[in-house]
């Protein structure tokens, strides 16, 4: 039945869809797209021209085709060298010309296909080597019935590309928004008419249809700019509702004392750099107003940002507040308490740093809880176990997040509920974020930036290593760890898959204990072991010389004899991720070094590794990946709520700055965008979905 005669239709489910299976449905879910105004306002990031069917002997290094042909062989096979599964096959058009074709890590492909069918195939020509055939690298294809067809129907011409997961395709999803698109003028549009005639914008219902079915290059460009604005639009709104809500809830004054000051630098083992000292200041300016902070401090790994958060907890502890730190794991709790101990309590008399997390026994966190609620500690460092119902304090001034991304909303919230008025706030993130998109993700927050770092630290040695050079990489590790230190490796997968030839950490912890460091003591951690926390701690101790882990390890831990940090399929990790794990070495006075072992050889993902190898400043190298990869890729846009389209319009910040303007233009005599309810309930809908607050 067609969905277009259902009066709710546009927030149906996609299942409602013809050819939406359940499986597909789940899959849609992981692009954020349950319902089918979600899959409208979905845009395709970009498209593919192949033009109509051409002969093979008409094509040139680098074109994009489309090819009718006959399979003469296919087969599927493993790359020893590269690790790398291959399906490889031939065909020849009607004029007798061969074409060779490859797919990596596609061995499904040669079930689908066998010799005798006709097919069409589109992507990029490429020169073979030697005087080979011409070659397509992972061509679209698609099998024609009809032995005499020369046009297919569904490659080939111009073709949306969207984000996609494992068991979509960029032609699965155009069929589906094919049959969504009568439902195009039943949504609301959220930009007011006044607006767009001042930005030259197209209706919602027209940015649908061109964005999805662009005739001309334009119409694609004015949909993007369209949805692109609306999205930043209705983020600025969510913001300005945010800050509405906060100004409403007023928070007692932190009164600045310069002797509070000066004691705590006092008792340093370190001089502050420039940029510490201008975001505590920053943060005292904030806690000394009625208003309560709300301020993000951004900075790079090992920046000092804890030294920070520990200025602004002994300025609340000097006007009779207590503070709370709230990060992501019990390790990383257990860090900061050592750090606020040292930067605190010898400095300040009177002023207890306690813990607690869910490790501890029940007796201690009894203990720890009454100190909170009767005032008699200042400050409480743990994690989750901060929000549960019996936790309160007798007078919180000052709550401060680490790795605030981890928290959702609600979680973020609870850690601001547990004094009796509206404590200060302060976000901290040790993923470097360029000033446009920090105001773009995080504008309902001050910004402040560590851009630089404390003096003396060594520099990682960063080296890209090709896979078939992998045992000089195990040589360092070797040399290394021989030596006192020790070693992570990273690995992207728990387990094998049986689509992406990548090493798995369980399988590579295995092999490397029997066949590489059989002499070393080695360790696994990953996001599904329960004992994560207590590995990370014998390896903190030393207990483990060599730890295989997963992205788990990417921020927090801190592991000063750690010397050396070695990541395979480096390629499958955003450059922001490289710089993090990275992070994890160089803590200590020896020479650290960060090994790259790519899975994939192009050329494409080597350059993108050695940026790392050359550039060890966080912020040039997010600069450097907005700039070749997009934001998008830096950030990742599901997380922070933002479609491509919007993320890759802070290349230039004008669009930002207009949505920007137009908003503070629409609360300053609606602070509740009460006159705009389409707006105000997109914004609604945003904060209840994202994390931006």
């Amino acid at each position: 039945m067609p969905i277009v005669a259902l009066p709710q239709a546009l927030d149906a489910p996609v299942s409602a869809l013809p050819q939406v299976k359940a499986p597909d449905v789940k899959r849609l879910a992981k692009l954020d797209i349950a319902t089918v105004r979600d899959l409208l306002l979905t845009l395709p990031f970009d498209w593919e021209t192949y033009g109509a069917p051409t002969e093979v002997v008409g094509l040139r290094d680098g074109q994009q085709a489309t090819v009718v042909g006959t399979v003469t062989s296919i087969s599927a096979k493993q790359s020893l060298r590269r690790r790398i599964r291959l399906t490889e096959a031939t065909i020849r058009d009607d004029v007798g010309a061969a074409l060779r074709l490859v797919w990596f890590n596609q061995p499904y492909v040669a079930k689908q296909l066998h010799n005798g069918d006709r097919i069409a195939v589109a992507g990029t020509v490429k020169s073979a080597r030697f005087g080979a055939a011409l070659q397509m690298q992972n061509p679209h294809y698609e099998r024609l019935e009809d032995r005499e067809e020369v046009k297919p129907t569904r490659v080939g011409g111009l073709m949306p590309k969207y984000h996609l997961v494992e068991g979509l395709s960029s032609r699965k999803i155009a069929r589906w928004v094919e049959s969504a698109l009568p439902l195009a003028d039943r949504v609301e549009d959220i930009v007011p008419d006044e607006v767009r005639d001042r930005h030259r914008l197209i209706g919602v219902a027209d940015a649908i249809r061109k964005g999805h079915k662009p005739e001309t290059d334009q119409d694609f460009a004015d949909a993007r700019r369209r949805m692109a604005f609306a999205e930043l639009f209705e983020l600025q709104a969510a913001f300005a509702l945010i800050r509405a809500s906060i100004a409403a809830e007023p928070a007692a004054p932190i009164a600045y004392r310069q002797e509070v000051i000066e004691a705590f630098k006092a008792g340093l083992a370190f001089e502050l750099t420039r940029a510490q000292r201008q975001a505590i200041w920053d943060a005292f300016k904030d806690m000394a107003q009625t208003v309560p902070m709300n301020r993000l401090l951004n900075g790079d790994v090992g920046s000092g940002k804890t030294a920070v958060a520990a200025a602004a907890a002994a300025m609340a502890h000097a006007s009779g507040m207590q503070s709370v730190v709230m990060a992501p794991t019990e390790i990383l709790a257990r860090q900061h308490l050592h750090r606020f101990r040292a930067y605190l309590e010898d400095s300040f008399p009177g002023l207890t740093v306690e813990l607690l997390v869910s490790g501890q026994s029940a007796p201690e966190r009894r203990r720890v809880r009454a100190a909170a609620a009767s005032g008699h500690c200042a400050l409480v460092v743990g994690t989750h176990a901060l929000i549960e119902e019996e936790v309160e304090f007798a007078n919180l001034g000052l709550a401060v997040v680490d790795e605030q991304h981890r928290f959702g909303t609600r979680q973020r919230e609870l850690l601001r509920g547990k004094g009796s008025g509206r404590p200060h706030f302060l976000a901290m993130t040790a993923t470097p974020i360029p000033r446009t998109l920090a105001l773009a993700v995080y504008g309902e927050m001050s910004v402040s930036v560590l851009d630089e770092m404390p003096p003396g630290r060594t520099p990682v040695i960063t080296e890209v290593i090709d896979p078939d050079e992998r045992v000089r990489a195990y040589d360092i590790v070797r040399r290394e760890v021989a030596a006192g230190g020790q070693a992570f490796v990273i690995c992207p997968l728990i387990e094998e898959s049986e689509t992406l030839a990548v090493r798995s950490a369980t399988a590579e912890a295995e092999r490397l204990q029997t066949e590489v460091f059989p002499e070393f003591r080695l360790g696994l951690v990953h996001g599904r072991l329960k004992e994560k926390d207590e590995v990370m701690q014998r390896f903190v101790a030393g207990e483990i010389q060599v730890l295989v882990a997963t992205a788990v390890v990417e921020v927090g831990v801190d592991v000063p004899n750690a010397s050396v940090m070695m990541i395979e399929g480096a390629d499958r990790f955003g450059l922001a991720q490289l710089h993090q794990f990275r992070g994890r070495v160089g803590r200590g006075a020896a020479q650290s070094y960060c090994l790259l072992l790519a899975d994939d050889p192009s050329d494409g993902a080597l350059q993108r590794l050695e940026l790392v190898a050359r550039i060890h400043d966080g912020f040039a190298l997010a600069r450097e990946d907005m700039d070749r990869r997009g934001i998008g890729e830096l950030m990742g846009p599901r997380q922070h709520g933002l479609t491509d389209a919007a993320m890759e319009s802070l290349r230039d910040p004008a669009l930002l700055d207009e949505a920007r303007e137009e908003i503070q233009r629409l609360v300053a005599d609606d602070s509740g965008l009460d006159r705009f309810p389409a707006l105000k309930a997109a914004a609604t809908r945003r904060l209840e979905m994202t994390s931006i607050s």
